[in-house]
């Protein structure tokens, strides 16, 4: 019986943080779909044991980069384009939130900053290194997902930089979405709410809640969310799924606060 996929064997995507949680899902959820995933992270044991579990098939090129490095960041979609000649979708997904439990008022310039540089600048970086690749190549276009956040809608205590940062990301996309039109360039964003990961891991010792109170919130399994990015990222460029909100059904995002 059909699960619904479609081989894409010829296609090609890059998938950014692909060395744990969400990255580490979409890219394996992909590669047993059949697409080509160049892995692309800090990390490159964790990007090497990503391709690891990726099984059978040709081996995912691994390809450690800083998102914040716009050297780095050429050189990865240089090394697309040789090696496959063209994209045909990125999952920006590299991010982090930052220090935990620091109140606005105590949060240092440096570690603003270095969130403001991975989920912002580093999403910027290689949306426009793909949307350059996407422009030039031949058929034109593809797709970009932009991993946004349940914190695009509604933040969390303590969490001013990830929250500011995931709410440029909605803007970012809007962009990319009308300024790729001309060139049959896709851009979507998917919207996450405790999906099961590292980062999620404290959810089950209680987290702070926006009355205060610390509460253990319900997390969801994080191959759902690969999933809905490879149904989105399986349409027809003439079909996109602007934003996506992919989250535990019961945790305390609708009624937060």
């Amino acid at each position: 019986m059909s699960d619904g996929r479609v081989s894409v064997v010829s296609k090609v995507a890059v998938v950014t943080g692909a060395g744990s949680g969400v990255g580490r899902a979409v890219a394996l959820e992909l590669l047993e779909s059949g697409w080509s995933v160049v892995l692309a992270g800090r990390r490159e044991e964790a990007l090497a044991e990503t391709a690891r579990l990726a099984g059978g098939g040709p081996p995912a090129p691994v390809v450690p980069t800083d998102v914040t490095g716009p050297e780095r960041v050429e050189a990865l979609f240089a090394g697309v384009r040789e090696r496959f000649g063209r994209l045909d979708l990125l999952f920006n997904n590299a991010g982090s939130f930052g220090p935990r439990g620091v109140a606005l008022a105590d949060l240092a310039y440096e570690d603003w900053r270095s969130v403001v540089d991975t989920n912002l600048t580093g999403a910027f970086l290689c949306a426009q290194a793909a949307f350059r690749l996407m422009r030039d190549q031949e058929p034109q276009g593809g797709r970009i997902i932009n991993n946004g956040s349940i914190s695009a809608h509604a933040p969390r205590p303590d969490s001013v930089a990830y929250t500011a940062t995931k709410h440029a990301i909605t803007g970012l996309t809007k962009s990319l979405s009308l300024d790729g039109r001309r060139y049959r360039i896709a851009c979507g964003q998917i919207d996450i709410g405790n999906a099961a990961t590292e980062m999620t891991e404290r959810m089950s010792a209680g987290v702070p809640q926006a009355n205060g109170e610390v509460a253990v919130e319900p997390v969801m399994d994080v191959a759902d969310v690969a999933r809905t990015v490879r149904h989105m990222a399986s349409l027809p460029l003439e079909a996109n799924v602007q934003f996506a909100t992919v989250m535990a059904t019961a945790m305390p995002y609708i009624g937060r606060g």
